[in-house]
């Protein structure tokens, strides 16, 4: 116990609070079980210690630990949550949930929570796990008891005020497409902002840029690989052939991005068994935010239909993966899709790119596209790269940045 709180105090007093995350002021920290989940890499570690040094500097006793310590091998979860809130502690952070190794076959990690919640009332947990999270079938049911969050990587917003560039406010969808013409004008008064934007497609997604910019695609290719080949069978019990698949699919899905399935071609070219093993696949994938599918919809918990277009979850994993393979064109719809999704339900519709909120029709373009196509159609808008300000129905594409 005693390593436990030297390695919290040691990681709480060195965290920065110099920026934080949108999310962290959108979290309810009052209620008593959160979870936060979101890629490798995107900052769900940082943004628990920063909460944690805020409670600590505030008085309060609080305990932060990642489930994958050696120290874990033999001891559980619940004894340390019971031994810590004997000795006056208030608030529990654990990191990396679903690295937590399982002691007994019906005493997983969501059990010895669901276990903790309900015997220690005057304990508050926070817990972070990738995305993937999703696709445990836990033995303990948290569902009526937490409150969850996903934690996206930086919008382009964030990634302006992280480097320094200015404090900007976010806007909502609706809003943008009414004012976007005043809000552009503003925030070009205070930064240069196309350049910043190219400079955000290529690594401006994940904070950990900034750590150290040469390896930074070099270290986003290994964290490809252990979502894969480490968390993707945490939660599932894949098998390393499996593994090898999903890499396989990886690699064929961002060779032709936005890729439009053609599921048969696809599982014979890749030995797989048959179409409902593929769309699996694809759904490991985008459950671990490395794709996403467009005009899909989920059967059951865990397989989806034939999605329409498939894109790589973001920007900066395209420069990643291939960069020789990179369209201008696909760049601009996948940060399109990728900030809006955030916030937004979006689909694929026959007369446009995108259809965002049931209800607004977008074509994503350069600045020499037209808009004949969304003519006399309602609610219909063009997002368009290259250009500061926009007009009417025109928008700048880099605006759909400052949604988070």
């Amino acid at each position: 116990m005693d390593q436990l709180f030297e390695i919290s105090n040691r990681l709480i007093q060195n965290v920065s609070v110099a920026f934080k995350r949108g999310l962290y002021t959108e979290i309810n920290w009052n209620n008593r079980l959160i979870e936060i989940k979101g890629s490798r890499g995107v900052g769900k570690t940082t943004l628990m210690l920063q909460k944690a040094k805020e409670l600590q500097q505030s008085g309060n006793n609080v305990l932060y630990f990642s489930a994958d310590l050696p120290f874990f091998y033999k001891n559980n979860l619940f004894d340390i949550a019971d031994k810590f809130q004997k000795y006056e502690g208030e608030i529990l952070f654990i990191d990396e949930v679903h690295k937590y190794p399982q002691k007994q076959k019906q005493n997983d990690w969501a059990q010895e929570i669901k276990n903790i919640y309900d015997a220690i009332p005057d304990l508050k947990l926070v817990y972070s796990g990738s995305s993937i999270l999703q696709l445990y079938q836990s033995t303990g049911d948290l569902s009526r008891r937490k409150t969850s969050y996903l934690l996206n990587g930086l919008s382009l917003r964030e990634y302006l005020i992280y480097n320094h560039k200015g404090e900007f406010r976010k806007f909502s969808f609706p809003i943008i497409l009414e004012n976007h013409v005043e809000i552009a004008s503003e925030i070009c008064k205070q930064v240069k902002i196309l350049p910043q934007f190219q400079t955000y497609l290529i690594n401006g997604y994940y904070p950990f840029y900034n750590e150290s910019p040469e390896s930074f695609s070099q270290r986003l290719g290994d964290i490809i690989n252990v979502i894969i080949d480490t968390d993707i069978p945490y939660v599932s019990e894949i098998t390393q052939e499996t593994a090898h698949k999903i890499k396989q699919l990886l690699a064929a899905v961002s060779s032709t991005v936005p890729y439009t399935p053609n599921l048969s071609n696809t599982a014979s070219e890749l030995y797989i068994a048959d179409q409902r093993t593929l769309i699996g696949y694809l759904n490991y994938l985008e459950k671990a935010e490395l794709i996403t599918t467009l005009g899909s919809r989920a059967v059951g918990n865990k397989i989806l239909n034939k999605p329409a277009k498939i894109y790589l979850n973001n920007t900066n994993l395209m420069h990643a993966i291939d960069k020789q393979l990179v369209s201008l064109g696909t760049i601009r719809e996948t940060f399109f899709l990728n900030q809006v999704r955030y916030v937004l339900p979006v689909k694929y519709p026959k007369t446009a790119d995108f259809y965002v909120d049931n209800k607004y029709l977008v074509e994503v373009g350069g600045k020499n596209k037209g808009k004949a196509q969304l003519n006399d159609i309602e609610y219909s808008f063009v997002a368009k790269d290259d250009i500061e300000t926009g007009y009417a129905n025109v928008i700048p594409l880099w605006m759909f940045g400052f949604l988070y």
